[in-house]
């Protein structure tokens, strides 16, 4: 797996003029009247990724990142160095809400998977959003930032009802991000299970049901999909 980190200054920077709407994708903005959601969208700066490009990375400015279109994968470095995926966000994902609000990015990056739009919400413009729109400011005060940080590494998953969909959907994230229906679980049982919000005992035996009806063949922790389309389907 390529884990060239390369300059983000190697984006291309797009146009104002756009066909994107991000502000609504977002939960802390989707609630806010059709014109405050067009006043945020026009605080947004649009930048285009080549594959392989770092989109972004623990010390970078803090802002919000929404995928227009596109995919980007995000992950974190263990210890030992090696990659560990967390998600692939899709057109209409999001990441750093959290650090819109003050909390620092100590340990995640992102990295285009394809060439990929990026929406991007600067901390300062996101100050500037707050002074103009007061009913932003109230939204806010609902929120919480540490409760948002603690379901960050969640909420791609959470939202899905079913153990077994959230475990599929990681497994074709993974099979996406390195390119082969062939590869190794980059965290351990015990991890993935607290990504996926579930127990690693459930885990093994959502594993065993999808080998079992012949849609993955496992060895430990080495993968192969054997029927991706059903996989998908799940």
């Amino acid at each position: 797996m390529d884990k060239t980190v390369k300059d983000p200054s190697h984006a291309h920077h797009v146009s104002p003029t756009h066909d994107h709407r991000c502000a609504g994708l977002v939960p802390l903005f989707s609630e806010l009247p059709q014109n405050d959601q067009d006043f945020i969208d026009s605080q947004l700066h649009h930048r285009i990724f080549e594959k392989g490009d770092q989109v972004f990375m623990p010390g970078d400015e803090l802002k919000l990142l929404i995928v227009a279109r596109g995919s980007m994968k995000v992950y974190r470095m263990s210890r030992s160095g090696r990659e560990q995926l967390l998600r692939v966000q899709k057109p209409g994902g999001y990441e750093g809400e959290a650090w819109l609000l003050g909390q620092p990015n100590d340990s995640f990056y992102g990295q285009a998977l394809e060439t990929t739009e990026v929406c991007l919400l600067s901390h300062s413009a996101f100050h500037k959003v707050l002074l103009e729109q007061p009913l932003l400011s109230v939204r806010l005060l609902e929120l919480n930032a540490a409760k948002l940080v603690s379901l960050e590494q969640l909420n791609g998953f959470l939202g899905m009802d079913r153990v077994e969909e959230r475990l599929a959907t990681y497994l074709l994230d993974i099979a996406k991000a390195s390119g082969s229906l062939r590869f190794s679980l980059p965290i351990r049982m015990k991890e993935l299970a607290h990504l996926l919000g579930t127990t690693p005992e459930t885990l093994s035996r959502k594993l065993k049901v999808l080998e079992d009806d012949g849609l993955i063949a496992r060895r430990r922790r080495e993968i192969q999909i054997l029927n991706q389309d059903e996989l998908e389907d799940i």
